[in-house]
Parts: structure tokens; C-alpha cells; sequence
């Protein structure tokens, strides 16, 4: 088998190490700074000629993850590597899908523009909030699941009487997908929201009274939807509450908001680092499931295999 190499950036370090680690290779070296002026620098410290090169950089606020993909990216095209594959764990912008006001830009499908325009070969990412945002790339993307991490530990909780639960509308697919893997009911929210990043929570509609709720969601910013869910199911007669969250945004108030919620426990993955620690959240690692993409990806197998829980 031909070689292949692992390189990471700034934005989420540990899991990039993990990753490697379940591989069993090295990270590739490379040196990354910051001029006074806040001017993003990136150099290689090894050859990467006639490489199959995985760079591992989320792309979350602020600016400079983003901006250091690309900058990998366009290193390693000028330095000869032979395909270079973007894997992006959390990929940020994902909500800027579509023009729901005028005059508004479509960030995730420019920021697809400029990863394939910087020379990326193909994506590697989980989760996206939008799946629709797998065809705005031009490029090969393979779309990894955390569900099956997180069906496994649900399995192993063993809860009676359990129903799945989607904090809004737009999430009952993914609430069903759990429901169906756990034989477990099913019921969302039917919410308003009067501006960005407040909630408002309307109707349940489900059966909650005395159930065991799992609410599942592909991300948690603010808090606000997610633990306005939570309190309108025990304000409903819900007995225990548990959450599932790929990408733990968690920003403004959401640990504070969290902490003083009624959820048991918070099962989050390990695509971003968290930037505080709380009792209630639990972080189960996905860089497995990215290693063996990575692998497979390399030798041109499948991965289908991945989305078996």
C-alpha cells in the first residue's frame, strides 16, 4: 500500500492526535504562527511529496481555522502531495445554507468554493446540519455518522419506557433513525423562533408523560432550543431526560444554561474541544470512526461499514 500522511491545524489539535494515535502514525510536522498583525504563517517541516495527505482542521469561528485549512491546503498543493483530502470534523458556517432573508450570503457554499479552489482533492466530514450541503461541493465528500457511537451507549444505559426526541421540526428524521435503532417512540417540538439564536417552544407532540427522553441533535450553539426542550418535556410529565449531541458548540450561556436544566446527562463527541467541563456532559470520542474513513479512504474501500451501529 502506497503511504499516506496525517497533518493537523490549530483549531482542534487533541482530536487530530487521536486520530493518529488509532492509526498508529505520527502527525506530520508543521509549524503554524501568528505575525503581530494577526497574519496566519504555515510551513511543512517535512516532505510531503507524492503523499496522500488528511488534513484535520475544523473550520469553527473565529476566521483563523478556516483560513489555516486553506493555507494547508494551498502548502501542500505547491509542495507536490499526490491527493490531499480536507477532513473536517465540525464543519462551521453549515446553518448559512440558503437564502431564508434577502440580500443574505450562502456562506457554506462559498466556503465549499474555496476549499476545492485551494486544491483539496476530496472532503472528509460528520454531521453536516444540512445534508443538502454535500452536493454545494464540487469535489468527492463522504458524510460520517456519530449515531452509531451514541446508539451503543444508549443501548448500554438499558432505559425502559424510552422515547426519542427532536428539539424542532427540522430534526425528526435524525430523532426517527434513533428511534427506530432503540425501538423507542418518537416525538419533536413544534417551536417559533422570533430572531437569531432565541427559541421559543410551542406544541410537543409525542408521547412524553412518565417516558425516558433521549433528545437528539446535530449541534448545540446556544443552548437556548436545546434546554427550552428539556423543560417543556418535564413541565409534560417526562421522567428522566438524557441529550446526544455531535458538535458541542456551546457558546454565550449554553453551560450555564445546561447546568441549571433538568437533563441528566449531555453525550457529546470530541469534533470541537469543549471549553469548559461540567459534571452533566459526557464527551464519547468519534476519532475512530474518523481513523478508519481515513484508512479506508486511502486504500479506495468502502465506508458504508461505518454507519452500522
Amino acid at each position: 500500500m502506497s503511504r499516506f500522511k496525517i497533518v493537523t491545524g490549530r483549531s482542534n489539535p487533541a482530536f487530530a492526535e487521536r486520530v493518529a494515535n488509532v492509526i498508529g502514525t505520527p502527525l506530520v510536522k508543521v509549524r503554524i504562527r501568528n505575525f503581530s498583525d494577526g497574519e496566519i504563517w504555515v510551513k511543512y517541516d517535512e516532505n510531503i511529496r507524492g503523499e496522500d495527505l488528511f488534513i484535520i482542521q475544523s473550520t469553527q469561528p473565529p476566521g483563523d481555522n478556516l483560513i489555516e485549512l486553506l493555507m494547508l491546503i494551498d502548502a501542500a498543493r505547491r509542495a507536490s502531495a499526490k491527493r490531499i483530502t480536507a477532513v473536517i470534523p465540525y464543519f462551521g458556517y453549515a446553518r448559512q445554507d440558503r437564502k431564508d432573508q434577502p440580500r443574505v450570503a450562502i456562506t457554506a457554499k462559498l466556503i465549499a468554493n474555496l476549499i476545492a479552489e485551494a486544491g483539496a482533492d476530496r472532503v472528509l466530514t460528520m454531521d453536516l446540519h444540512a445534508p443538502q450541503i454535500q452536493g454545494f461541493f464540487d469535489i468527492p465528500l463522504d458524510h460520517l455518522y456519530s449515531s452509531p457511537v451514541f446508539i451503543r451507549q444508549f443501548r448500554r444505559m438499558k432505559l425502559e419506557n424510552l422515547t426519542v426526541g427532536s428539539p424542532d421540526v427540522g430534526g425528526v428524521k435524525l430523532a426517527r433513525s434513533y428511534a427506530k435503532r432503540l425501538d423507542a417512540g418518537l416525538m419533536f417540538i413544534d417551536k417559533r423562533r422570533p430572531r437569531p439564536n432565541v427559541a421559543e417552544v410551542m406544541n410537543l407532540v409525542g408521547e412524553v408523560a412518565g417516558r425516558n427522553i433521549i433528545v437528539v441533535d446535530d449541534m448545540i450553539d446556544t443552548g437556548g432550543t436545546f434546554t427550552n426542550a428539556i423543560t417543556a418535556m418535564k413541565a409534560n410529565g417526562a421522567a428522566k431526560v438524557y441529550g446526544a449531541c455531535t458538535h458541542a458548540v456551546l457558546s454565550g450561556q449554553a453551560y450555564e444554561l445546561l447546568e441549571n436544566s433538568a437533563i441528566e446527562q449531555l453525550f457529546v463527541t470530541d469534533t470541537l474541544p469543549l471549553k469548559s467541563q461540567s459534571p452533566k456532559i459526557v464527551v464519547k470520542s468519534v476519532a475512530k470512526v474518523f481513523a478508519e474513513a481515513i484508512v479506508r479512504i486511502h486504500g479506495d474501500e468502502s465506508i458504508s461499514k461505518l454507519f452500522d451501529e
